[in-house]
């Protein structure tokens, strides 16, 4: 059955532990889009190919990655390699283990310290706040602080208008579910839940979903303990038996 209602998209966030939004073809991670029955079409639209309203799944997305982390459900935010995605409470100390970074930028320092004087922020306000700097140049340092998971999504802005993200420091939000993990443990880790997830991984699946470097990657699965086999010149590890069936690739 689709997910469709909010907590049963947390329960799946908490089960697949690592997840897109919207699915990319070179990223083997599931996506919430599909785990609601999305497919091809995103709208539906009449016979002039005018808007009509939105598809039931999109919808659903659409609303359910905001209201995720504004009811504290699961942490969301362009998180994995800069895409809009969704981490779980398990896999969150460990990503942050091997994604946060102190070496910010003068314009990233600046919106850390702004987001620690006054509290989560929309992407509307922060470039405001900032006059010094273009809107596009904050909202890019914005992105590059949510991948190097220093700031989370935190819901939406309460606006007449189109609403903003609110952006928040992911030390200050979740800072009581972190603990220290060593670089090692916490890839491990992570590559042993995505591997239960998905089913069978190669060093280079794990490093284009993650944006780890390969033989940090193979590194990691290696110390899963998992099965693997000769794919034709690549290892593929398994979380069933070398023998068993593979997946289509």
């Amino acid at each position: 059955m689709p997910v469709r209602t909010l907590e049963d998209a947390a329960a799946w966030v908490e089960r697949v532990g690592l997840a897109l939004v919207f699915p990319r073809e070179d990223v083997v991670l599931p996506s919430l889009w599909a785990a609601a029955g999305g497919e091809g079409e995103f709208a539906k639209r009449d016979e002039s190919g005018k808007f009509l309203e939105w598809t039931a799944p999109m919808e659903f997305v659409w609303t359910t990655k905001d209201e995720l982390p504004a009811r504290g459900l699961a942490c969301a935010g362009k998180h994995l390699r800069g895409r809009a995605s969704l981490v779980s409470f398990e896999l969150l100390p460990a990503l942050a283990a091997v994604a946060r970074r102190d070496d910010l930028d003068p314009l990233e320092g600046e919106i850390v310290d702004l987001l620690r004087e006054q509290g989560p922020l929309s992407t509307r306000e922060l470039p405001d706040l900032l006059p010094a700097h273009e809107r596009k140049r904050v909202r890019a340092a914005i992105d590059r602080l949510q991948k190097a998971l220093v700031v989370t999504n935190a819901g939406l802005e309460e606006t007449a208008g189109w609403p903003a993200i609110v952006v928040d420091l992911v030390d200050r939000r979740y800072g009581d579910r972190l603990r220290g993990l060593q670089a090692e443990e916490a890839r491990a880790r992570i590559a042993r839940h995505v591997l239960a997830t998905v089913g069978e991984l190669t060093a280079e699946d794990l490093r284009g979903a993650l944006g780890w470097r390969k033989r940090d990657a193979a590194a990691a699965l290696e110390a899963t303990g998992a099965a693997s086999y000769d794919g034709g010149g690549f290892t593929v590890w398994t979380r069933a038996s070398a023998g068993a069936a593979r997946r289509a690739r």
